[in-house]
């Protein structure tokens, strides 16, 4: 594996401090690791009025980026044969059983029919099991009972225990037939509470026995502990009109400042860029002590059917002005983007995913690449996503042989 080039190096810190310097990006934690090598930027603020400097083990609201990493705990328990990919969910989730399927995605709530086979393991580990953010349902009877429901993590309403948001889960139709399509995000939720249930411990628990602890993951969880809160940055989510920077979570006092009634495993965890630095190497080296080489190549190439992925190509190449352009990967693992085209300078087969708190973590098989890139300005704004896009432009420029 090359060393990264002094010049490519130079740029990336470069487009960093660009955008630091432009006033619309308070504070960025950056690093690139090849083998060995690894190189970490930390320029800017914790605040965006100033405060202390970002450093190379503040740690931040992983968002969305959550997702890569709690699968591991399903893998670990379809390596040990506690799940298989193809169990019926209805033991440990028997409030899935028996669903009725929408006769229209934005019809009402009773119209309904029966599914026509019950929801799997791979269902779920897939994001095919049925319900879903879908962001071109918004303002539909289904997608408006999800919100009101409290069932998505990360908004400003309280999130039940897994019992009760179960429960409320179990009252919905789904979407689509189990198997039908890709959604977004409930099914990495779902994950956390099978995960849970099967193993008779908390999802964290478990997360922490058999990955957070072997990798060293120190700062890895639900929530940040008292004598580390200071490390924690104030979470912005700038008005998309003004620009103004409004505190969406606060460290102290913030959604992160005690353990969640709910440990979401599709946006739930804080970490550092050196800890998804440790994860995505252990997935780069073919699952060392935590998993088998086959369950990480299960996770890191493409699940999805054409008929499965339609809605997720449509939703990143129809939506580029509200996603900023995140998304258009091609392919979809378990947890996780695959890329299956090349539609910029990373190569197929680089796989990870962003967060809409300004997180963004992949990892490049081709060149041996990690890359994690850590701010606190959410994507209420494009700001955030201009910077994922000139980190990995850049980053992609440290690696000319």
């Amino acid at each position: 594996m090359g060393r990264f080039t002094e010049s490519g190096l130079r740029r990336v810190r470069e487009v960093l401090t660009r955008h630091v310097e432009s006033g619309r990006i308070p504070g960025v934690v950056a690093l690139v690791g090849r083998g060995e090598e690894v190189h970490v930027e930390a320029v800017g603020t914790m605040c965006h009025d100033g405060g202390p400097p970002m450093s190379r083990d503040t740690i931040f609201r992983m968002a969305s980026t959550s997702k890569p990493v709690s699968m591991a705990a399903a893998m670990v328990l379809l390596d040990e044969c506690r799940l298989r990919l193809d169990d019926l969910v209805d033991p440990w989730l028997p409030e899935l059983a028996g669903r009725k399927v929408l006769k229209r995605v934005d019809g009402p709530l009773d119209e309904t029919v029966p599914a026509r086979r019950p929801i799997t393991v791979r269902d779920v580990l897939t994001c095919t099991f049925g319900l879903g953010m879908d962001m071109t349902a918004l303002g539909s009877p289904i997608m408006n009972a999800i919100f009101e429901r409290g069932l998505t993590p990360n908004l400003p309403v309280e999130m039940p225990e897994p019992d009760e948001w179960m429960r409320r889960l179990g009252e919905l139709p789904l979407m689509y037939q189990p198997g039908e399509r890709w959604q977004y995000h409930i099914g990495s939720d779902l994950l956390g509470v099978l995960v849970a249930r099967v193993t008779g411990q908390s999802f964290e628990s478990f997360l922490r026995e058999r990955v957070f602890g072997p990798l060293g993951m120190r700062d890895t969880g639900f929530h940040v502990p008292a004598e580390k809160l200071d490390r924690l940055p104030p979470l912005y989510a700038p008005d998309p009109q003004t620009g103004e920077f409004l505190v969406w979570d606060e460290a102290k006092g913030g959604r992160h400042s005690t353990p969640p009634a709910f440990q979401g495993g599709g946006g739930g965890l804080v970490s550092t860029a050196d800890d998804y630095h440790a994860y995505f190497r252990m997935l780069l080296n073919g699952g060392e002590r935590i998993l088998s080489r086959p369950a990480v190549e299960l996770m890191t190439t493409n699940r999805l059917t054409p008929e499965q992925n339609a809605a997720r190509n449509a939703l990143a190449t129809a939506n580029v002005h509200v996603s900023f352009g995140q998304g258009q990967h091609g392919g979809w693992g378990l947890g996780m983007a695959v890329r299956t085209y090349r539609g910029d300078y990373a190569p197929v087969g680089q796989f990870g995913w962003d967060g809409g708190s300004g997180t963004s973590t992949y990892a490049d098989p081709a060149n041996g690449l990690v890359g994690v890139l850590l701010t606190q300005v959410g994507m209420s704004v494009p700001d955030p996503a201009r910077l994922v896009h000139d980190f990995w432009t850049t980053v992609y420029q440290t690696i000319e042989e």
